[in-house]
């Protein structure tokens, strides 16, 4: 844990390279080291160069106990023979996503790489591994300029908050059964699913919203802090409704009910990121709701 803020410094250099600005916070670093099922002896990987400052930070991580595995290489821009030391670290989360793979017992192994739009070094390197195109996730946003009106809710619609475990609980069965069919969905029983939420810092169960229909939960909005301390704007983390409520404007309720608590919060906006191959016209919604694409981040696919 005490390499968080040197890690913090490298990744942000590296951001500031290639989008303008960074993109993660020191606590967004911390939150990685401690996530449930990331072993820190064995997933991840720092290099340092002569003057001790690190040049590379590498990891691995699986999510439940499916075939899928996270990995992300970071090499500091200038850093001596850069693209050495990329393909060294990636061989290495590779190597290690298939020790994961076979320790959960399986056969194949489907290997994830997140990649800036803007990064044209790190998709020719995701393509020398073999890495193809997956998807694209969008970041969206919206700014508010003052107060904003809460929608009124459809018929029918009660909404509850997630502080009781009995409203997490019927909020993590629409979340699971909303996102089942979505690109890289990792099913995960309940515990799994809170500890991994209750051990992110910006992590807080008021912004979590279940509606439910007629006593029925029908859909979920979870929020959090992540997007707080750099961007001043509220996070809008997962959205799901479940199929045989859909087409009731349901979701468009839950997000302008978002919109409204974080320009109640006195927030500068709101963030979210959607999968353009989504199963649901999702992006189209964000759009005619007013949020624009900030960023693009391209998810390079593998099988071991």
């Amino acid at each position: 844990m005490e390499d968080a803020p040197a890690i913090h410094e490298l990744i942000a250099a590296y951001d500031t390279a290639v989008i303008g600005a960074p993109d993660v916070t020191l606590d967004d670093v911390a939150d990685e080291l401690v996530e449930p099922g990331f072993d820190r002896d064995r997933d991840g990987w720092l290099t340092r160069g002569s003057d001790g400052r690190l040049t590379g930070w590498a990891w691995a991580h699986r999510i439940g106990d499916g075939d899928l595995v996270h990995v992300q290489v970071t090499v500091r821009p200038g850093a001596d023979r850069v693209q050495d030391l990329a393909d060294e670290l990636l061989r290495l989360v590779i190597d290690r996503a298939r020790e994961l793979g076979a320790e959960r017992g399986h056969d194949r192994v489907t290997v994830d790489l997140d990649v800036f739009r803007a990064d044209e070094a790190k998709q020719a390197l995701a393509k020398e591994f073999g890495f193809e195109p997956g998807t694209s996730f969008y970041r969206m946003r919206i700014d508010y300029s003052g107060p904003v009106e809460p929608p009124v809710p459809p018929d029918g619609v009660r909404l509850a908050t997630g502080e009781s475990e009995e409203v997490r609980r019927e909020a993590h069965k629409v979340q699971q059964e909303g996102f089942a069919e979505h690109f890289g969905f990792v099913a995960l029983d309940y515990d799994s699913w809170y500890a991994r939420r209750q051990g992110q810092s910006a992590t807080d169960w008021s912004q979590l919203t279940l509606a439910r229909i007629d006593g029925r939960p029908a859909g979920v909005l979870i929020g959090n802090n992540q997007f707080v301390p750099d961007e001043d704007c509220g996070y809008v983390a997962n959205l799901a409704v479940l199929p045989e409520f859909r087409g009731r404007g349901l979701g468009r309720f839950l997000l302008r009910h978002a919109f409204a608590a974080d320009a109640a919060r006195g927030r500068r906006g709101t963030i979210l990121h959607v999968d353009s191959n989504n199963t649901s016209p999702a992006l189209g919604l964000y759009e005619s709701a007013g949020m624009r694409p900030v960023l693009v981040i391209d998810v390079w696919r593998r099988h071991l």
